[in-house]
Protein backbone atom coordinates (compact mmCIF):
# COMPACT_ATOMS: atom_id res chain seq x y z
CA UNK A 1 0.00 0.00 0.00
CA UNK A 2 2.59 2.16 0.91
CA UNK A 3 4.48 1.68 -2.48
CA UNK A 4 0.71 2.18 -3.90
CA UNK A 5 0.10 5.72 -2.71
CA UNK A 6 3.87 6.92 -2.92
CA UNK A 7 3.12 6.12 -6.89
CA UNK A 8 -0.29 8.09 -7.14
CA UNK A 9 1.57 10.89 -5.57
CA UNK A 10 4.19 10.87 -8.25
CA UNK A 11 1.75 10.27 -10.72
CA UNK A 12 -0.27 13.03 -10.01
CA UNK A 13 2.93 15.73 -9.51
CA UNK A 14 3.61 14.39 -12.79
CA UNK A 15 0.22 15.16 -14.37
CA UNK A 16 0.61 18.70 -12.37
CA UNK A 17 3.60 20.07 -13.55
CA UNK A 18 2.88 18.63 -17.04
CA UNK A 19 5.87 16.32 -17.12
CA UNK A 20 4.41 13.87 -19.22
CA UNK A 21 4.34 16.32 -22.25
CA UNK A 22 7.50 16.67 -21.33
CA UNK A 23 8.07 12.91 -22.02
CA UNK A 24 5.31 12.80 -24.58
CA UNK A 25 7.81 15.35 -26.58
CA UNK A 26 10.51 13.30 -27.17
CA UNK A 27 8.78 10.21 -28.75
CA UNK A 28 8.23 10.83 -32.45
CA UNK A 29 5.78 7.68 -33.57
CA UNK A 30 2.45 9.12 -34.30
CA UNK A 31 0.97 7.65 -31.82
CA UNK A 32 2.28 9.15 -28.98
CA UNK A 33 2.26 12.25 -30.26
CA UNK A 34 -1.63 11.92 -31.01
CA UNK A 35 -1.38 11.12 -26.89
CA UNK A 36 0.28 14.09 -26.32
CA UNK A 37 -2.37 16.04 -27.88
CA UNK A 38 -5.09 14.32 -26.56
CA UNK A 39 -3.23 14.93 -22.74
CA UNK A 40 -2.92 18.62 -23.18
CA UNK A 41 -6.17 19.37 -23.99
CA UNK A 42 -7.77 22.00 -21.12
CA UNK A 43 -3.84 22.23 -19.59
CA UNK A 44 -1.46 25.42 -19.97
CA UNK A 45 1.69 26.11 -18.13
CA UNK A 46 3.26 29.21 -17.87
CA UNK A 47 6.94 28.31 -17.09
CA UNK A 48 9.14 26.77 -18.94
CA UNK A 49 10.00 23.28 -19.32
CA UNK A 50 13.19 23.26 -16.59
CA UNK A 51 10.96 25.06 -14.35
CA UNK A 52 8.24 23.22 -14.09
CA UNK A 53 10.66 20.33 -13.97
CA UNK A 54 12.69 21.94 -10.70
CA UNK A 55 9.56 22.76 -9.51
CA UNK A 56 7.97 19.19 -9.39
CA UNK A 57 11.00 17.45 -7.42
CA UNK A 58 10.59 20.15 -4.97
CA UNK A 59 6.70 19.14 -4.67
CA UNK A 60 8.13 15.45 -4.76
CA UNK A 61 10.30 15.77 -1.62
CA UNK A 62 13.72 15.77 -0.72
CA UNK A 63 14.94 12.26 -2.13
CA UNK A 64 13.63 13.51 -5.53
CA UNK A 65 15.69 17.37 -4.90
CA UNK A 66 18.93 15.39 -4.80
CA UNK A 67 18.21 13.43 -7.44
CA UNK A 68 17.77 16.12 -9.18
CA UNK A 69 20.87 18.20 -7.88
CA UNK A 70 22.68 15.16 -9.29
CA UNK A 71 20.82 15.21 -12.47
CA UNK A 72 21.79 18.79 -13.08
CA UNK A 73 25.93 17.16 -12.93
CA UNK A 74 25.19 15.55 -16.66
CA UNK A 75 25.30 18.33 -18.66
CA UNK A 76 27.01 16.06 -21.44
CA UNK A 77 23.20 14.47 -21.20
CA UNK A 78 20.82 17.15 -20.48
CA UNK A 79 19.80 20.53 -22.42
CA UNK A 80 20.92 23.18 -21.25
CA UNK A 81 17.92 24.95 -20.18
CA UNK A 82 17.13 22.07 -18.13
CA UNK A 83 20.38 21.54 -16.52
CA UNK A 84 20.62 25.25 -15.58
CA UNK A 85 17.53 25.05 -13.85
CA UNK A 86 18.05 21.74 -12.03
CA UNK A 87 22.00 23.46 -10.69
CA UNK A 88 18.80 25.89 -8.65
CA UNK A 89 17.86 23.22 -7.10
CA UNK A 90 18.43 23.59 -3.05
CA UNK A 91 17.43 21.07 -0.08
CA UNK A 92 14.45 23.31 1.59
CA UNK A 93 13.50 20.83 3.99
CA UNK A 94 12.04 21.20 7.46
CA UNK A 95 13.84 19.98 10.42
CA UNK A 96 12.84 16.92 12.36
CA UNK A 97 11.91 17.40 16.01
CA UNK A 98 14.61 18.09 18.44
CA UNK A 99 13.12 15.30 20.85
CA UNK A 100 14.10 13.30 17.92
CA UNK A 101 17.18 13.97 17.00
CA UNK A 102 18.47 13.53 21.10
CA UNK A 103 16.82 10.33 20.91
CA UNK A 104 19.34 9.60 17.72
CA UNK A 105 22.03 10.75 19.34
CA UNK A 106 21.59 8.66 22.02
CA UNK A 107 21.06 5.88 20.86
CA UNK A 108 24.16 6.34 18.30
CA UNK A 109 26.62 6.36 21.25
CA UNK A 110 24.29 4.34 23.95
CA UNK A 111 24.74 7.18 26.42
CA UNK A 112 22.68 9.61 27.62
CA UNK A 113 22.93 12.99 25.79
CA UNK A 114 23.96 14.85 29.30
CA UNK A 115 26.79 12.76 29.51
CA UNK A 116 28.33 13.26 26.23
CA UNK A 117 27.70 16.99 25.79
CA UNK A 118 28.31 20.04 28.67
CA UNK A 119 25.02 21.97 25.99
CA UNK A 120 23.07 20.79 23.21
CA UNK A 121 20.74 23.45 21.03
CA UNK A 122 17.89 21.43 20.48
CA UNK A 123 17.10 23.98 17.69
CA UNK A 124 19.12 22.98 14.30
CA UNK A 125 21.35 25.19 12.53
CA UNK A 126 20.83 23.46 8.68
CA UNK A 127 18.19 20.98 7.70
CA UNK A 128 18.76 19.38 4.38
CA UNK A 129 17.11 16.25 2.93
CA UNK A 130 19.92 13.32 4.48
CA UNK A 131 20.48 15.22 7.69
CA UNK A 132 20.73 18.30 9.93
CA UNK A 133 23.10 19.80 12.03
CA UNK A 134 22.74 20.88 15.97
CA UNK A 135 25.88 22.66 17.33
CA UNK A 136 26.97 21.28 20.94
CA UNK A 137 29.47 21.58 23.49
CA UNK A 138 31.64 19.00 24.93
CA UNK A 139 31.85 18.14 28.30
CA UNK A 140 35.84 20.09 28.42
CA UNK A 141 34.37 23.34 27.04
CA UNK A 142 35.31 22.50 23.18
CA UNK A 143 32.42 23.52 20.48
CA UNK A 144 31.58 20.94 17.96
CA UNK A 145 28.93 20.25 15.07
CA UNK A 146 26.50 17.15 15.31
CA UNK A 147 25.63 16.12 12.69
CA UNK A 148 22.67 13.98 12.39
CA UNK A 149 20.92 11.34 9.96
CA UNK A 150 17.56 11.79 9.40
CA UNK A 151 15.48 8.71 10.29
CA UNK A 152 14.00 6.08 7.83
CA UNK A 153 15.81 7.38 4.91
CA UNK A 154 16.79 4.04 3.95
CA UNK A 155 13.31 2.86 3.76
CA UNK A 156 12.10 5.69 1.71
CA UNK A 157 15.02 6.12 -0.87
CA UNK A 158 14.49 2.42 -1.42
CA UNK A 159 11.02 2.75 -2.55
CA UNK A 160 11.87 6.07 -4.44
CA UNK A 161 14.94 4.09 -6.33
CA UNK A 162 12.43 1.10 -6.98
CA UNK A 163 10.06 4.15 -8.76
CA UNK A 164 13.02 5.96 -10.60
CA UNK A 165 14.17 2.18 -12.19
CA UNK A 166 11.38 1.63 -12.94
CA UNK A 167 10.28 4.79 -14.70
CA UNK A 168 14.26 4.56 -16.65
CA UNK A 169 13.15 1.72 -17.66
CA UNK A 170 9.84 2.79 -19.66
CA UNK A 171 12.07 6.06 -20.82
CA UNK A 172 14.65 3.57 -22.52
CA UNK A 173 11.88 1.63 -24.19
CA UNK A 174 9.68 3.96 -25.58
CA UNK A 175 11.85 6.83 -26.24
CA UNK A 176 15.57 7.13 -28.34
CA UNK A 177 16.32 10.17 -26.86
CA UNK A 178 15.74 8.72 -23.55
CA UNK A 179 17.99 5.62 -24.33
CA UNK A 180 20.88 8.28 -25.23
CA UNK A 181 20.35 10.02 -21.60
CA UNK A 182 20.99 6.30 -20.22
CA UNK A 183 18.30 7.29 -17.54
CA UNK A 184 19.05 3.70 -15.79
CA UNK A 185 22.64 4.27 -15.45
CA UNK A 186 21.92 8.15 -14.14
CA UNK A 187 19.54 6.44 -11.19
CA UNK A 188 22.33 3.98 -10.30
CA UNK A 189 24.77 6.69 -10.29
CA UNK A 190 22.21 8.69 -8.01
CA UNK A 191 22.37 5.03 -6.00
CA UNK A 192 25.52 5.49 -5.24
CA UNK A 193 25.98 8.79 -4.20
CA UNK A 194 22.82 8.57 -2.05
CA UNK A 195 24.32 5.30 -0.39
CA UNK A 196 27.67 6.71 0.13
CA UNK A 197 25.82 10.11 2.09
CA UNK A 198 23.72 7.54 4.42
CA UNK A 199 27.21 6.47 5.89
CA UNK A 200 28.03 9.55 8.02
CA UNK A 201 31.21 7.54 8.93
CA UNK A 202 32.58 7.87 4.96
CA UNK A 203 31.75 11.22 5.27
CA UNK A 204 34.27 11.81 8.11
CA UNK A 205 36.86 9.88 6.47
CA UNK A 206 36.70 11.90 3.80
CA UNK A 207 37.16 15.16 5.93
CA UNK A 208 39.90 13.57 7.44
CA UNK A 209 41.91 13.33 4.47
CA UNK A 210 41.16 16.10 2.94
CA UNK A 211 41.93 18.23 6.30
CA UNK A 212 45.22 15.75 5.82
CA UNK A 213 45.86 16.98 2.37
CA UNK A 214 45.43 20.76 2.71
CA UNK A 215 47.36 21.23 6.06
CA UNK A 216 50.36 23.45 5.35
CA UNK A 217 48.89 24.97 1.96
CA UNK A 218 47.22 28.10 4.46
CA UNK A 219 43.90 28.69 2.33
CA UNK A 220 41.34 26.23 3.35
CA UNK A 221 40.35 24.76 6.56
CA UNK A 222 38.36 21.59 7.75
CA UNK A 223 37.16 20.81 10.51
CA UNK A 224 38.76 18.08 12.79
CA UNK A 225 36.26 14.84 13.20
CA UNK A 226 36.06 13.50 17.16
CA UNK A 227 36.15 9.74 16.19
CA UNK A 228 35.08 8.49 19.99
CA UNK A 229 31.79 10.36 18.85
CA UNK A 230 31.20 9.22 15.45
CA UNK A 231 29.04 6.47 13.94
CA UNK A 232 27.54 5.67 10.38
CA UNK A 233 24.06 7.55 12.07
CA UNK A 234 25.91 10.63 13.93
CA UNK A 235 28.86 12.72 13.55
CA UNK A 236 30.25 15.61 15.92
CA UNK A 237 33.28 17.86 14.15
CA UNK A 238 35.11 20.77 15.22
CA UNK A 239 32.60 23.90 15.07
CA UNK A 240 33.81 26.18 12.77
CA UNK A 241 33.33 29.80 12.23
CA UNK A 242 33.01 31.86 9.63
CA UNK A 243 30.61 33.97 6.99
CA UNK A 244 28.96 32.22 4.21
CA UNK A 245 31.26 33.26 1.01
CA UNK A 246 27.57 34.41 -0.66
CA UNK A 247 27.40 36.85 1.76
CA UNK A 248 30.06 39.13 -0.15
CA UNK A 249 28.77 42.64 1.71
CA UNK A 250 29.74 41.61 5.08
CA UNK A 251 33.09 40.03 3.35
CA UNK A 252 33.67 43.19 2.06
CA UNK A 253 32.97 45.21 5.06
CA UNK A 254 34.93 43.06 7.01
CA UNK A 255 38.15 43.96 5.17
CA UNK A 256 38.24 40.61 3.27
CA UNK A 257 40.08 40.92 -0.50
CA UNK A 258 37.71 39.90 -2.68
CA UNK A 259 39.86 39.53 -5.82
CA UNK A 260 42.23 37.38 -3.86
CA UNK A 261 39.65 35.06 -1.91
CA UNK A 262 38.51 34.53 -5.83
CA UNK A 263 41.99 33.23 -7.04
CA UNK A 264 42.62 31.42 -4.39
CA UNK A 265 39.48 29.42 -4.25
CA UNK A 266 40.35 28.19 -7.74
CA UNK A 267 44.47 27.62 -6.60
CA UNK A 268 42.41 25.15 -3.32
CA UNK A 269 40.30 23.72 -6.44
CA UNK A 270 43.56 22.49 -8.67
CA UNK A 271 45.65 22.14 -5.68
CA UNK A 272 42.80 19.38 -5.00
CA UNK A 273 42.33 17.86 -8.25
CA UNK A 274 45.80 17.85 -9.72
CA UNK A 275 48.27 17.42 -7.07
CA UNK A 276 45.57 15.06 -4.74
CA UNK A 277 43.33 13.62 -7.40
CA UNK A 278 41.01 14.28 -4.35
CA UNK A 279 39.10 17.22 -4.16
CA UNK A 280 35.35 18.20 -2.72
CA UNK A 281 32.84 17.78 -4.97
CA UNK A 282 30.14 19.56 -3.86
CA UNK A 283 31.32 23.61 -3.66
CA UNK A 284 27.99 25.19 -4.11
CA UNK A 285 27.95 28.32 -1.72
CA UNK A 286 26.17 26.40 0.94
CA UNK A 287 29.13 24.72 2.00
CA UNK A 288 31.92 27.29 1.93
CA UNK A 289 32.53 29.88 4.14
CA UNK A 290 34.94 32.35 4.98
CA UNK A 291 37.01 32.55 8.42
CA UNK A 292 37.22 36.04 10.05
CA UNK A 293 38.94 35.52 13.08
CA UNK A 294 42.07 37.33 13.35
CA UNK A 295 44.32 33.89 13.21
CA UNK A 296 42.84 32.84 10.39
CA UNK A 297 41.79 35.64 8.47
CA UNK A 298 40.23 35.24 5.09
CA UNK A 299 40.47 31.35 4.63
CA UNK A 300 38.01 29.43 3.15
CA UNK A 301 36.40 27.13 5.11
CA UNK A 302 35.03 23.72 3.65
CA UNK A 303 31.90 21.95 4.87
CA UNK A 304 29.60 18.89 3.82
CA UNK A 305 32.02 15.80 2.38
CA UNK A 306 29.53 13.36 1.32
CA UNK A 307 30.53 14.12 -2.18
CA UNK A 308 34.22 13.64 -2.90
CA UNK A 309 35.52 13.03 -6.43
CA UNK A 310 38.67 11.21 -6.88
CA UNK A 311 41.17 11.11 -9.85
CA UNK A 312 43.90 8.04 -10.73
CA UNK A 313 47.70 8.95 -11.84
CA UNK A 314 46.22 8.82 -15.55
CA UNK A 315 43.33 10.72 -15.05
CA UNK A 316 45.92 13.63 -13.96
CA UNK A 317 47.98 13.02 -16.77
CA UNK A 318 45.55 13.44 -19.54
CA UNK A 319 43.38 15.92 -18.25
CA UNK A 320 46.63 18.55 -17.61
CA UNK A 321 47.83 17.45 -21.24
CA UNK A 322 43.98 18.44 -22.15
CA UNK A 323 44.02 21.50 -20.87
CA UNK A 324 47.79 22.40 -21.67
CA UNK A 325 46.62 21.94 -25.63
CA UNK A 326 43.46 23.60 -25.56
CA UNK A 327 45.69 26.88 -23.68
CA UNK A 328 48.26 26.15 -26.90
CA UNK A 329 45.41 26.04 -29.36
CA UNK A 330 46.81 22.58 -30.31
CA UNK A 331 43.34 20.35 -31.24
CA UNK A 332 45.16 18.11 -33.08
CA UNK A 333 46.85 17.23 -29.66
CA UNK A 334 43.76 17.26 -27.80
CA UNK A 335 42.22 14.56 -30.36
CA UNK A 336 45.08 12.38 -30.55
CA UNK A 337 44.59 12.57 -26.53
CA UNK A 338 41.49 11.50 -26.81
CA UNK A 339 42.07 8.42 -28.95
CA UNK A 340 45.04 7.24 -27.22
CA UNK A 341 43.28 7.45 -23.90
CA UNK A 342 40.46 4.70 -25.38
CA UNK A 343 37.54 6.97 -24.66
CA UNK A 344 36.99 7.29 -28.60
CA UNK A 345 36.80 4.05 -30.49
CA UNK A 346 40.10 3.98 -32.04
CA UNK A 347 38.64 3.59 -35.93
CA UNK A 348 37.81 7.41 -35.27
CA UNK A 349 39.44 9.32 -37.46
CA UNK A 350 41.83 12.20 -35.94
CA UNK A 351 41.10 15.12 -38.74
CA UNK A 352 37.77 14.58 -38.10
CA UNK A 353 37.58 14.71 -34.44
CA UNK A 354 39.97 17.44 -34.18
CA UNK A 355 37.49 19.88 -36.77
CA UNK A 356 34.79 19.03 -34.49
CA UNK A 357 37.10 20.07 -31.53
CA UNK A 358 38.18 23.47 -32.91
CA UNK A 359 34.76 24.23 -33.61
CA UNK A 360 33.89 24.06 -30.16
CA UNK A 361 37.14 26.01 -28.86
CA UNK A 362 37.81 28.35 -31.18
CA UNK A 363 34.76 31.03 -30.66
CA UNK A 364 35.68 31.06 -27.21
CA UNK A 365 39.08 32.17 -28.01
CA UNK A 366 38.29 34.83 -29.64
CA UNK A 367 37.28 36.57 -26.80
CA UNK A 368 39.21 38.19 -23.92
CA UNK A 369 40.76 34.95 -21.70
CA UNK A 370 38.26 36.60 -18.90
CA UNK A 371 35.35 36.50 -20.80
CA UNK A 372 35.82 32.61 -21.38
CA UNK A 373 34.19 29.75 -19.29
CA UNK A 374 36.42 26.94 -18.90
CA UNK A 375 33.77 24.86 -17.39
CA UNK A 376 31.14 25.58 -20.56
CA UNK A 377 33.83 24.88 -22.85
CA UNK A 378 33.98 21.29 -21.14
CA UNK A 379 30.37 20.72 -21.09
CA UNK A 380 30.37 21.92 -25.27
CA UNK A 381 33.12 19.24 -25.80
CA UNK A 382 31.30 17.05 -23.36
CA UNK A 383 27.84 17.57 -25.91
CA UNK A 384 30.38 17.55 -29.71
CA UNK A 385 31.52 14.10 -27.85
CA UNK A 386 28.75 12.01 -28.25
CA UNK A 387 28.93 12.36 -32.02
CA UNK A 388 32.18 10.27 -31.69
CA UNK A 389 30.61 7.71 -29.25
CA UNK A 390 32.92 9.46 -26.61
CA UNK A 391 32.51 7.24 -23.26
CA UNK A 392 32.48 9.73 -21.16
CA UNK A 393 34.02 8.77 -17.08
CA UNK A 394 31.93 9.63 -14.30
CA UNK A 395 34.70 11.18 -12.26
CA UNK A 396 35.49 13.51 -15.03
CA UNK A 397 31.73 14.55 -15.10
CA UNK A 398 31.67 14.95 -11.38
CA UNK A 399 35.11 16.91 -11.67
CA UNK A 400 32.97 19.32 -14.49
CA UNK A 401 30.08 20.10 -12.44
CA UNK A 402 32.40 21.12 -9.79
CA UNK A 403 34.56 23.62 -12.23
CA UNK A 404 31.43 24.82 -12.75
CA UNK A 405 30.71 25.30 -9.39
CA UNK A 406 33.82 26.83 -8.65
CA UNK A 407 34.03 28.91 -11.87
CA UNK A 408 30.80 30.50 -10.65
CA UNK A 409 32.06 31.00 -7.31
CA UNK A 410 34.82 33.12 -8.55
CA UNK A 411 33.21 35.10 -10.65
CA UNK A 412 30.38 35.82 -8.16
CA UNK A 413 33.08 37.02 -6.00
CA UNK A 414 35.27 39.13 -9.44
CA UNK A 415 33.27 39.36 -11.98
CA UNK A 416 36.93 39.70 -13.87
CA UNK A 417 38.39 36.60 -12.92
CA UNK A 418 40.52 35.19 -15.08
CA UNK A 419 40.35 31.54 -14.44
CA UNK A 420 42.52 30.49 -17.75
CA UNK A 421 45.28 32.65 -16.59
CA UNK A 422 45.02 31.15 -12.83
CA UNK A 423 45.21 27.92 -13.94
CA UNK A 424 47.92 27.49 -16.64
CA UNK A 425 50.85 28.36 -14.37
CA UNK A 426 49.58 25.95 -12.25
CA UNK A 427 49.36 22.77 -14.94
CA UNK A 428 52.62 24.09 -16.69
CA UNK A 429 54.73 24.07 -12.98
CA UNK A 430 52.73 20.52 -12.51
CA UNK A 431 53.80 18.91 -15.83
CA UNK A 432 56.76 19.96 -15.05
CA UNK A 433 57.27 18.00 -11.90
CA UNK A 434 55.86 14.99 -13.70
CA UNK A 435 58.93 14.56 -16.05
CA UNK A 436 62.79 14.93 -15.90
CA UNK A 437 64.97 15.43 -12.72
CA UNK A 438 61.75 16.88 -10.26
CA UNK A 439 60.30 14.11 -11.53
CA UNK A 440 62.92 11.84 -10.89
CA UNK A 441 64.17 13.04 -7.55
CA UNK A 442 60.26 13.18 -6.36
CA UNK A 443 59.78 9.17 -6.68
CA UNK A 444 63.48 8.82 -5.29
CA UNK A 445 62.65 10.70 -2.40
CA UNK A 446 59.37 8.35 -2.14
CA UNK A 447 61.14 5.16 -2.53
CA UNK A 448 64.20 5.96 -0.33
CA UNK A 449 62.69 4.02 2.93
CA UNK A 450 62.50 0.86 0.89
CA UNK A 451 65.72 1.52 -0.64
CA UNK A 452 67.40 2.00 2.88
CA UNK A 453 65.73 -1.42 4.11
CA UNK A 454 67.38 -3.07 1.06
CA UNK A 455 70.92 -1.79 0.61
CA UNK A 456 72.07 -3.34 3.82
CA UNK A 457 70.81 -6.85 2.23
CA UNK A 458 72.00 -6.31 -1.27
CA UNK A 459 75.25 -8.49 -1.27
CA UNK A 460 73.17 -11.46 0.38
CA UNK A 461 70.76 -11.14 -1.80
CA UNK A 462 73.70 -11.00 -5.13
CA UNK A 463 74.79 -14.14 -3.39
CA UNK A 464 71.77 -15.49 -3.61
CA UNK A 465 71.18 -14.78 -7.16
CA UNK A 466 74.61 -15.77 -8.17
CA UNK A 467 73.96 -19.18 -6.27
CA UNK A 468 70.65 -19.69 -7.29
CA UNK A 469 72.02 -18.69 -11.02
CA UNK A 470 74.89 -21.15 -10.94
CA UNK A 471 72.39 -23.77 -9.66
CA UNK A 472 70.10 -23.32 -12.07
CA UNK A 473 72.67 -23.09 -14.85
CA UNK A 474 74.61 -26.93 -13.13
CA UNK A 475 70.82 -28.30 -13.35
CA UNK A 476 70.88 -26.98 -16.96
CA UNK A 477 73.94 -28.89 -17.53
CA UNK A 478 72.95 -32.44 -15.66
CA UNK A 479 69.71 -32.28 -17.56
CA UNK A 480 71.21 -32.11 -21.09
CA UNK A 481 73.18 -34.87 -20.09
CA UNK A 482 70.67 -36.98 -18.62
CA UNK A 483 68.99 -36.51 -22.09
CA UNK A 484 72.13 -37.26 -24.03
CA UNK A 485 72.36 -40.50 -21.82
CA UNK A 486 69.04 -41.39 -22.56
CA UNK A 487 69.22 -40.67 -26.54
CA UNK A 488 72.73 -42.98 -25.79
CA UNK A 489 70.97 -45.58 -24.35
CA UNK A 490 68.44 -45.75 -26.86
CA UNK A 491 70.43 -46.20 -29.54
CA UNK A 492 72.51 -49.16 -28.00
CA UNK A 493 68.99 -50.78 -26.72
CA UNK A 494 68.08 -50.14 -30.83
CA UNK A 495 71.31 -52.02 -31.78
CA UNK A 496 71.39 -54.22 -29.18
CA UNK A 497 67.50 -55.67 -29.98
CA UNK A 498 68.48 -55.40 -34.02
CA UNK A 499 71.67 -57.55 -33.75
CA UNK A 500 69.70 -59.75 -31.66
CA UNK A 501 66.52 -60.09 -34.37
CA UNK A 502 69.35 -60.19 -37.22
CA UNK A 503 70.97 -63.03 -34.98
CA UNK A 504 67.48 -64.88 -34.55
CA UNK A 505 66.38 -64.62 -38.48
CA UNK A 506 69.62 -65.99 -39.24
CA UNK A 507 68.66 -68.76 -36.84
CA UNK A 508 65.59 -69.44 -38.19
CA UNK A 509 66.84 -69.51 -41.62
CA UNK A 510 69.42 -72.12 -41.10
CA UNK A 511 66.83 -74.49 -39.36
CA UNK A 512 64.54 -73.88 -41.83
CA UNK A 513 67.19 -74.78 -44.44
CA UNK A 514 68.15 -77.79 -42.45
CA UNK A 515 64.70 -78.66 -42.58
CA UNK A 516 64.36 -78.95 -45.80
CA UNK A 517 67.12 -80.99 -46.50
CA UNK A 518 66.14 -83.37 -44.02
CA UNK A 519 62.78 -83.43 -45.59
CA UNK A 520 64.60 -84.10 -49.17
Amino acid sequence: MRFVSRLLVILWTIWRFGLDDLALSGLSQRRFQLLRRITRLGRRWQEPRGVRLRLALERLGPIFVKFGQVLSTRRDLLPLDVSLELAKLQDRVPPFPAALSRELVERAFGRPLTELFASFDAEPVASASIAQVHFATLMDGREVAVKVLRPGMLDVIDDDLALMRQVAVWVERFSADGRRLKPREVVAEFDMYLHDELDLVREAANAAQLRRNMDGLGLVMVPEMHWDLCSPEVIVMERMKGVPISQRAVLEEAGIDIKKLARDGVTIFFTQVFRDGFFHADMHPGNIQVSLAPETFGRYIALDFGIIGTLTEVDKDYLAQNFIAFFQRDYKRVAELHIASGWVPPETRVDALESAVRAVCEPHFDRPLKDISLGQVLMRLFQTSRRFNVEIQPQLVLLQKTLLNVEGLGRQLDPELDLWATAKPFLERWMNEQVGWPAFNKQLMKEAPRFAQLVPELPRLLHDALKNQAQRRGDAELKALVRELRSTNRLLSGLLWGGVGFAAGITLAWLALRFLDLGL
